[in-house]
């Protein structure tokens, strides 16, 4: 995975769990509508679900991303992310 992908808007991809301490989160699937510096809010087949970063392991567009190296606002990540 390159690290200009971890630079672009979030928003609007398709995105997956693969894994997570909460294991009742894995396998949950959606569409990103909202990002904060900890969270993802994803909206799915049954309803709108708030996923901290910090736990996870998402799929994002394809591309694996582990929740902890995206923990920033949205706008910094673009800057913090080397």
């Amino acid at each position: 995975m390159t690290e200009n992908f971890l630079k672009k808007e979030f928003i609007g991809l398709p995105v997956r769990i693969l894994q997570s301490t909460d294991k009742s989160l894995e396998g949950i699937k959606g569409e990103i509508i909202d990002e904060t510096k900890n969270m993802l809010i994803i909206e799915t087949d049954r309803g709108i679900k708030k996923i901290a970063k910090e736990i996870a392991k998402f799929e994002i567009d394809g591309k694996i991303v582990e929740g902890k190296k995206i923990k920033y606002r949205p706008e910094d990540r673009i800057r913090k992310i080397k």
